[in-house]
């Protein structure tokens, strides 16, 4: 079953405004966890950590100077709009690390079915070819998102979006231009979905924070965030910094691609 949807229904393993299907491998740059500090783009290293995983991927030197040119034009131009990225998108450096980023992470096929062994056995540099051309050729378009569900405490289920691995390479790419860009406009005290930082470190942070005289703390939370998320104010948050089109649609693409599920006649 197929149907498209506004607002898409909760893809809580993507990451990020776009997500993928597991937690991307991201660059950090050790010893700045829970830190206040501006982050360097600088030798950074690629580290992921999925359900008891652990992988580490080295960026390539060429991808880190565009991630610190991004980032330093971000940080001293608060201002400033980017209008040239979705070039960067399909950079044969960056897209084939971003695909490198998606295999290390490994999971499931998407809705065509096609694994990372098939790839493989095509030709990682002849499928990347081809996806390079689909994107440049402005073609590129997502497939739907395979939707499955995870048991969740209480006897509830999690919807979980799987993308196929094209989508998911593509979008992989996406965040290594647009994160160093965002992450110059974060404060200190944002723990969430940021390179080097977890709730953990959240956690510690309030316990320091405790140590030293503070005695309130408030815990809230958004229900079904993801759920509701509403496109229209999300893509006018990013157009505070983006002004490229194209990247505001490939964007907008995947926020309303479609769900393939099967419903409770396994069809």
């Amino acid at each position: 079953m197929i149907r498209g949807l506004d607002q898409p229904a909760t893809r809580e393993s993507q990451a990020g405004p776009f997500g993928v299907a597991e937690r991307p491998v991201l660059p950090k740059k050790p010893g700045n966890a829970g830190g206040g500090k501006g982050l360097s783009w600088k030798q950074a290293q690629e580290v992921t950590k999925t359900e008891g995983l652990v992988m580490s991927l080295t960026t390539p030197e060429s991808v880190q100077k565009l991630q610190t040119a991004l980032h330093d034009k971000a940080k001293k131009s608060p201002d400033f709009r980017f209008y040239a990225l979705y070039d960067k998108v399909y950079r044969r450096d960056v897209l084939a690390f971003a695909y490198a980023c998606s295999k290390a992470n490994g999971g499931r096929a998407g809705e065509d079915n096609e694994t990372f062994e098939q790839i493989e056995a095509y030709g990682e540099q002849r499928w990347l070819d081809e996806l390079i051309e689909e994107l440049k050729s402005r073609t590129y378009r997502p497939l739907p998102v395979r939707r499955v569900y995870i048991p969740k405490p209480g006897g509830k289920q999690r919807p979980l979006g799987i993308p196929a691995i094209r989508d998911r390479a593509v979008m992989m790419a996406a965040v290594l231009v647009l994160e160093p860009i965002f992450e110059a406009d974060l404060q200190p005290e944002q723990y969430a979905y940021r390179r080097e930082r977890s709730a953990l470190d959240a956690v510690r942070r309030v316990f320091m924070l405790i140590n030293t005289g503070h005695r309130e703390i408030v815990d809230a939370d958004l229900a079904s965030y993801f759920d509701l998320l509403p496109h229209a104010e999300l893509l006018k948050s990013v157009a505070r910094r983006v002004v490229d089109g194209a990247m505001l649609h490939l964007i907008k693409m995947w926020l309303t691609a479609p769900v393939e599920e099967t419903d409770e006649r396994g069809r």
